[in-house]
């Protein structure tokens, strides 16, 4: 018995670079983008999802899986498109989720080369794969922008809270990441090689959005993920729809730091994510393979725990927990 195909993508369009105004207004369109060759020559293609409205307006863009095992944003951006009245949309919405297509086949956080995607942005024109591939993916999608939210999670053997990283001296990138309802929201200047620091830099105010835990979809986290950039759409005027405001007070930070271990073994971390420490608390007992305990750690200031390890064994410089300190 044939099963019936609900949806076919045989008539989705290949595209070699992202041109917002050429796309039809009322639609929304699906593309492909042709965005470098493998070691076979066969085109590496990026899925993009664009609603352009019927009335001119700004450009946002929303973008997921920077790195290949970081989840939770790609069906954020599926759900949006799937929601969104486009006979009410003032401006367009790009949304791609899956920036780094090789990493998410592979199910791996850094790209083919073992570079980290996120901290070599803008690429360069011709360097190194990784390099080539992000300077691409900024001159032939990023650059249509005129506002980014960039999602991700936290990474192998870690959890985070639902944070936000923002520059919150602009004005504009401080209202997008407040109107995102996050549990926590970290100051964070741009110039970091990320592709938010890059938006930034190229004038496109964006903020990253922090969506929980890797390899798997959190429906809780997703549907706050939607609160968020709909709160954002109607904040620009994109679409007419009240801005929901958050059960809870976000906890502000100044600045954050990850605490690592100075020696190996297994590991217990005992507050929770966005639990509130105080300096000299204990955070972390490290226990050698029979069980003895050679290492206790203690916050070394009061803050506030964004993300924290969960992977018990643990090598000397592991990642222990990741301390907000509030402003």
């Amino acid at each position: 018995m044939q099963k019936m195909q609900l949806q076919t993508e045989q008539n989705i369009p290949i595209i070699q670079t992202l041109k917002v105004k050429e796309v039809p207004k009322g639609t929304i369109s699906r593309y492909w983008l042709n965005l470098v060759t493998d070691g076979m020559g066969q085109p590496v293609q990026i899925p993009i999802i664009v609603a352009r409205g019927y009335q001119d307006g700004k450009v946002l863009g929303l973008t997921a899986a920077v790195h290949g095992n970081e989840l939770n944003g790609i069906p954020v951006i599926q759900r949006i498109f799937g929601e969104i009245d486009i006979n009410e949309l003032k401006g367009t919405i790009v949304g791609v989720p899956v920036v780094n297509v090789p990493s998410l086949h592979r199910k791996r956080r850094r790209f083919i080369d073992g570079t980290d995607l996120n901290h070599i942005m803008p690429g360069k024109a011709n360097g190194t794969v990784s390099q080539v591939y992000a300077h691409r993916v900024v001159n032939r999608i990023i650059n249509q922008f005129d506002y980014l939210i960039d999602l991700h999670t936290a990474s192998f053997g870690r959890i985070n809270s639902y944070y936000i990283r923002a520059d919150m001296s602009d004005q504009v990138v401080k209202k997008m990441a407040l109107l995102q309802n996050a549990q926590i929201i970290v100051h964070n200047p741009p110039s970091d090689g990320t592709l938010r620091g890059t938006a930034n830099e190229m004038n496109i105010p964006a903020i990253t959005l922090e969506v929980g835990n890797p390899n798997t979809f959190q429906k809780g986290l997703i549907r706050d993920g939607l609160t968020g950039i709909h709160n954002v759409l109607g904040y620009l005027g994109m679409i007419n729809c009240e801005i929901e405001e958050p059960d809870e007070e976000t906890i502000l930070c100044q600045k954050s730091y990850w605490i690592y271990t100075d020696t190996g073994g297994i590991m217990t971390v005992y507050p929770k994510v966005t639990e509130l420490v105080k300096k000299g608390q204990l955070i972390a007992t490290m226990r050698n393979i029979f069980g003895d305990t050679v290492q206790e750690y203690f916050a070394p200031e009061d803050g506030v725990v964004i993300g924290k390890s969960v992977s018990p064994i643990n090598q000397t410089g592991g990642r222990i927990l990741h301390l907000g300190i509030l402003k």
